[in-house]
């Protein structure tokens, strides 16, 4: 699957330009493309999410420390790659960067290939069922039977869900319209940005040297609530960038923690039969408010003026994140124990794929 995604991937990137050169590139055929790429990616992302545990054991290092590297990579990789897709941009062009961002998808696919052997997430599940729409609805209802009985995971889910849809009115709307009307501009947003981006990546790294010393919970709920509204309060606030980049450099920090937190939570409690299914389940509900972030952010920004907005959603945001601090089940967050599949689940799984 991350082979697959990552030459799908690198054909639609790739097309881009080499249309472009043809003369063929009309803007539908470009968002069919961009869709593609962004269906394409997903899987291939969760699929190597799924492999970070075996790979932890085959490396010889905590599942914790792993998840923080894996998590550190990520954000270093974004961080990075925006610096440098401007400056060769402005070196060599549009065209040949996008040729260059389709090369490395091929990249990935080839090492994924010859680097992932003899680990057991990597295999092909042999004798299972047939892939069909029965099998499909059966392995779907036990996927969600088992989120709602592993109700840390849930409680995850719905939290990470609300506070994605938040983040995304912030990203890409109440950040932007901020910096054009208080900061001076686009100088300004790259280098709060470059802050909150350079925060996570320490973050990462750092949970991932000493994190494991400290109770989970509390460190999850006071790196959320650093992480979350305080960006919001400081930029309604004040009009400078400078405490902005400080208090969202200090967001960024907590906000690294965090991934690598769920992460191994998330790898502790949920079978290795399910990991996938659990794993896409749980993207797809984290993912699920983005779309309507930035839309009632806008909505907000019209009525409530940049002010309201961002006051507004960052009470929403401290509220979410103080839910650890008020439901029971966020202290479970402290135990590994991993549910197992009750029989019912199994036995009726394996009879409706039959």
């Amino acid at each position: 699957m991350s082979v697959g995604s990552d030459l799908v991937c690198a054909f639609a990137v790739g097309a881009i330009p080499l249309l472009h050169f043809a003369g063929a590139l009309h803007f539908w055929l470009l968002c069919a493309l961009m869709a593609l790429e962004g269906l394409a990616a997903t899987p291939g992302r969760t699929a190597r999410y799924v492999l970070v545990p075996d790979l932890a054991e085959r490396a010889g290092t905590t599942l914790t420390r792993a998840a923080s590297l894996f998590d550190a990579v990520q954000r270093g990789a974004r961080m990075a790659g925006a610096a440098l897709a401007g400056l060769l941009i402005a070196l060599v062009g549009a065209e040949s960067v996008l040729l260059l961002d389709a090369a490395t998808f091929g990249t990935s696919a080839l090492l994924v290939a010859l680097g992932i052997r003899g680990i057991r997430a990597a295999e092909p599940v042999r004798g299972a069922a047939p892939v069909s729409l029965t099998t499909y609805r059966a392995e779907l209802r036990e996927t969600y039977a088992f989120l709602l009985r592993a109700r840390l995971l849930l409680a995850v889910s719905v939290m990470v869900m609300v506070t994605n849809g938040l983040d995304q009115g912030w990203n890409a709307v109440l950040l932007p319209v901020h910096a054009e009307r208080e900061l001076g501009g686009a100088t300004q947003l790259g280098l709060l940005t470059a802050s909150f981006g350079a925060g996570g990546l320490l973050g990462a790294l750092l949970y991932g040297a000493v994190g494991h010393r400290f109770p989970r919970r509390a460190v999850f709920t006071v790196a959320f609530v650093l992480a979350g509204a305080p960006r919001f309060v400081v930029a309604a606030l004040t009009g400078s960038a400078l405490p902005l980049a400080a208090t969202m450099a200090l967001g960024g920090l907590a906000g690294g923690m965090l991934n690598p937190i769920l992460t191994t939570v998330t790898y502790e409690r949920v079978p290795q039969e399910l990991r996938s299914r659990v794993s896409g389940a749980l993207t797809a509900g984290c993912e699920l408010a983005m779309p309507l972030g930035g839309l009632g952010a806008g909505l907000l920004v019209d009525a409530a003026g940049a002010r309201g907005a961002l006051l507004a959603v960052g009470a929403a945001y401290l509220a979410t994140t103080l839910s650890p601090l008020v439901f029971p089940v966020w202290r479970t967050m402290d135990t590994a124990e991993v549910p197992q599949k009750s029989d019912e689940l199994t036995r009726e799984g394996a009879g409706a794929a039959r």
